[in-house]
């Protein structure tokens, strides 16, 4: 049975993403935030691992949570979003929580998991988002989020060099009916989750290091 790891699993995409492939019958591993969060992912049979990606010194010991795995697919889902535009300076507050979430949480995982993705030839998929993508911005709203994703590309893109055996991508969800998203976002989670599940399993060698869509897209440019 292949192995399943989701980053970020203790609600919205992260929680849809253990639902789906628990569904499809594999096995998955789910990192989760708190006890709450841990209770929902065991409900629908997978394995939970309690981590703040939050905190360096939680993430840190990933690795050692992980010991012996190999990971066919994983999912850096864990992300934070603040929408003031560049009509004000973002507060030290604001800049640290979105950075250290959807930037440094990632590169802190990333040579822990990436290693055991390897082993198995998988995938391991960050998401992104296409308000990342510098040539097609058209406002500056929630620019401290923009800028964050636009840094994980570039993370994720660099990394790949030294991980060749696995492929490593960002991937765009879509403006999605979550509690980042809000109840009037375009896209339902089960059709995003679905999206990316298809993406992510007909990936090819010319994907590698790349900014992909759920819907199939990929990007023009960045």
């Amino acid at each position: 049975m292949s192995t399943v790891l989701v980053i970020g699993a203790s609600r919205g995409i992260g929680l849809e993403l253990v639902r789906q492939y628990r569904e499809e019958g594999r096995r998955v591993i789910a990192t989760v935030r708190d006890e709450a969060g841990r209770e929902r992912v065991q409900a629908l049979g997978a394995e939970a691992k309690q981590i703040d990606v939050t905190n360096p010194a939680s993430v840190s010991g990933l690795a050692w949570l992980l010991d012996g795995e190999k990971i066919d697919i994983a999912l850096y889902v864990a992300g934070v979003i603040r929408r003031p535009n560049a009509l004000t300076p973002p507060t030290q507050q604001d800049f640290d929580a979105v950075m250290h979430t959807n930037v440094l949480g990632a590169m802190q995982a990333l040579p822990q998991v990436a290693p055991m993705v390897e082993e198995a030839g998988g995938v391991f998929a960050f998401l992104s988002s296409s308000m990342s993508q510098i040539g097609s911005v058209d406002d500056s709203g929630s620019w401290v989020y923009r800028v964050s994703k636009a840094a994980l590309n570039m993370a994720v893109a660099a990394a790949q060099n030294d991980y060749p055996r696995a492929t490593l991508i960002t991937i765009d969800p879509g403006w999605v009916q979550t509690d980042m998203g809000g109840a009037t976002a375009p896209v339902q989670i089960e059709d995003s989750v679905s999206g990316m599940r298809s993406v992510i399993a007909t990936l090819t060698p010319e994907d590698k290091g790349q900014l992909l869509h759920y819907d199939g897209r990929r990007a023009a440019h960045w």
